[in-house]
């Protein structure tokens, strides 16, 4: 097979063109986009585009948010620095046991904030800042403003607005707040916002959005006390907010934390004047926030929300409180992340869709296409932990989004590519179904392996056929008439080769060379390949008839078909090069199935079979026609013929007449003989066949010249 075997191999991946062999790269281009089809190529289009889209804005996709969300907690989980307790910052706190204490729930007890404010006031603390709205009049409204109206501490009051914080307060409330707010502001008291804002999940993860005519967040109004700055950036901040988690101490295999970020001391203690001064350690130089540690009270979860706590084991929230001490510390810290630049997004975006397509149309083996795609995925899932690490904020960087991308491209790619293989893989059935049975062709389709692509030793059965005379009626005949027989009677054997599972080798001229047991061999090859034999006769026969009814009969008659058989081994595989290879067989059993076909012009028979052949022949309805010595081999070879037209009588008859002449000739031999002329003596084959046993010897054979 010039080209027939050796197209799975392109198939599977074409050879590089060389030279000025290469084929045009835009006839190429055009022919695969019609492969696919106009169709298919805009929606392989439209997918990507989709991709790209989801791969940008997975932030802003439902249900791929959910995920953007998880990813994002647990880099910041996992990035969250743990550090020593900050002896920058102080909590001071309602907690349940102050409200038991005190009896008062709502609105919280302003006479104990009063004392409290007193004594902080003298310890030096660098800034106070009060997470407590003033909404409504209390008894001891009197005392706690003119305490504010005192103050020498840098000192900010919670402001808020229904614009602001629809869920926090009313307009009545709200009116009643200014009203305070007026009445307590100094050069030293003044109102700071405290807006925070969670996303959809309830989850605080970013700094809050400024709102026209608040006055500066919480965090921003305490830090500019000590040094404004840098506060300009981070007034217009709003990415993610830095929580840090505490460092932990090992014991006994277990970890155990040491001390809150964050200094937290209830209010009640600063209130008693005896404990107060006690607590200046505490105070002096330290940014204060006063506001609520109640149960089920102003508690957000957060990305860290997900570790649970080692005491309960359920998600610890946090108060609001230390959410805005967090925002603090950030800002102290210098710790304004560097944002991402929106087209390094839609960069990102457009690779990871193209690193999708480019995996479903690379042409590689199976183990690198895994580890491309692994790559790949650990690519994605790694790079926002290390861009986290260097100070970059990824808090809307899509990770589940690429991936859906990825895997957009990847489909949108293979499937337009399946549409070629789809294409691809027709032709070459089509192709190979000349050269192969239709199920061998499609074993090798699924599986290219079992075709070797190197030389291999098989035992095989050989056939070869040549049409009597062809080549003298082709220079009587015109070339179209020549091509249009040859064609007809090529097709007509190829039909029966495939028809009994052979395999087509090649054409020669009018040459049919076939073989069973390769690429794939079946138990039953050297019954399939003798049934191909009788069968090629009879076709050989009928088309000799047809044809001479072709072009009301001015064609010229056309020969015998002669078939030879044999079985041997022989290399099998692809010669000539990977750039022009043949799958063809190579060996002595190919010759000796030549020299039978050969041999049938001397013989006066169709076909020939060799004994070795025969023995898997599984079949009555051949006779012997005795030993022969062909050309080019040393032993003779028994050979049979096919005859199916004969009854069985007669080919026992046949059948005895050989095994006399090999017992030796006697009288026995002879009464065969005479047998076998009256029965069959002007059958043609038959005749040559008693001439040769009449003039060899006992057991002897006939030389064919």
């Amino acid at each position: 097979m010039v080209r027939g075997m050796g197209m799975i191999r392109d198939f599977i991946r074409p050879p590089a063109p060389v030279g000025d062999g290469a084929p045009d790269t835009g006839k190429r281009l055009r022919r695969t986009i019609a492969q696919i089809g106009a169709p298919r190529i805009a929606l392989t289009l439209i997918l990507l585009i989709i991709g790209i889209l989801v791969a940008r804005f997975s932030w802003h996709i439902p249900l791929v948010v959910d995920a953007e969300r998880a990813f994002y907690d647990m880099r910041a989980t996992i990035g969250a620095p743990h550090v020593e307790q900050d002896d920058r910052i102080t909590m001071v706190t309602y907690t349940d046991e102050t409200l038991f204490a005190t009896g008062i729930r709502s609105p919280l007890d302003r006479a104990i904030l009063t004392r409290a404010l007193a004594a902080i006031d003298q310890m030096g603390a660098q800034s106070i800042g009060i997470d407590i709205l003033f909404d409504s009049p209390t008894a001891a409204d009197a005392g706690l403003i003119a305490q504010l109206r005192a103050m020498r501490t840098p000192t900010f009051v919670a402001y808020a607005s229904p614009s602001s914080n629809p869920n926090n307060i009313q307009f009545e409330q709200a009116r009643f707040l200014r009203g305070f707010q007026a009445r307590i502001a100094t050069d030293r008291t003044r109102s700071a916002s405290i807006r925070v804002t969670d996303d959809a999940d309830s989850v605080m993860r970013r700094w809050p959005g400024r709102t026209a005519g608040s006055p500066p967040l919480l965090s921003t109004a305490m830090a500019g006390t000590a040094d404004r700055t840098n506060l300009a950036a981070w007034e217009q901040f709003n990415g993610a907010i830095q929580f840090r988690m505490p460092s932990g101490l090992a014991v006994d295999g277990q970890s155990v934390e040491l001390r809150e970020v964050f200094a937290k001391l209830p209010i009640d203690t600063f209130a008693d004047p005896e404990v107060a001064p006690f607590l200046a350690e505490e105070i002096r130089g330290r940014h204060i926030l006063i506001g609520g540690d109640i149960i089920d009270t102003d508690e957000f979860a957060t990305p860290l929300s997900r570790i649970p706590d080692a005491a309960s084991g359920e998600s610890k929230p946090m108060i609001g409180l230390e959410v805005h001490a967090s925002m603090l510390a950030q800002i102290m810290n210098g710790a304004l992340p560097r944002t991402i630049p929106s087209i390094m997004l839609w960069a990102a975006a457009l690779i990871a869709v193209a690193a999708g397509a480019l995996t479903a149309l690379a042409d590689v083996r199976a183990v690198a296409s895994t580890i491309a795609l692994l790559v790949q995925m650990v690519a994605i899932a790694v790079l926002p932990f290390v861009l986290q690490s260097q100070g970059i904020d990824t808090l809307d960087l899509p990770v589940g989004g690429p991936v859906l991308g990825w895997l957009t491209g990847f489909t949108a790619a293979a499937a337009a590519l399946r549409a070629v293989n789809v294409e691809e893989r027709a032709f070459a059935q089509s192709a190979l179904g000349k050269y192969l049975p239709r199920d061998i062709a499609q074993q090798i389709l699924r599986d290219p392996e079992r075709l070797a692509l190197h030389g291999e030793k098989r035992e095989i059965f050989c056939l070869f056929s040549d049409l009597e005379g062809f080549t003298k009626m082709s220079h009587a005949i015109s070339p179209e008439n020549v091509a249009r027989i040859l064609n007809a009677y090529l097709d007509t054997l190829s039909g029966v080769v495939l028809a009994h599972g052979g395999t087509i080798d090649k054409f020669v001229g009018d040459a049919v060379v076939a073989f069973w047991g390769a690429p794939i061999a079946h138990p039953n090859d050297g019954e399939q390949a003798a049934k191909a034999l009788i069968a090629m006769v009879a076709a050989g026969e009928a088309f000799r008839a047809q044809i001479a009814g072709w072009d009301d009969g001015t064609l010229p008659p056309i020969g015998r078909t002669r078939v030879g058989l044999h079985v041997g081994e022989a290399v099998v595989g692809n010669f000539g090069g990977e750039g022009r290879m043949q799958y063809t067989a190579l060996g002595d059993s190919m010759n000796t199935a030549a020299r039978l076909e050969a041999a049938n012009k001397t013989m006066g028979t169709g076909a020939l079979i060799s004994a070795e052949a025969m023995a898997s022949a599984n079949s009555d309805q051949f006779i012997p026609m005795g030993r022969v010595g062909l050309r080019g081999r040393a032993r003779p070879v028994v050979v049979y013929e096919p005859r199916p037209d004969l009854t069985a009588a007669q080919r026992d008859m046949v059948t005895r007449l050989v095994a006399e002449h090999d017992a030796g000739k006697d009288d026995a031999f002879v009464d065969a003989l005479i047998a076998v002329k009256a029965a069959l003596g002007e059958d043609p084959s038959i005749a040559r066949l008693i001439k040769r046993l009449s003039s060899t010897e006992a057991g002897g054979h006939f030389i064919l010249q």
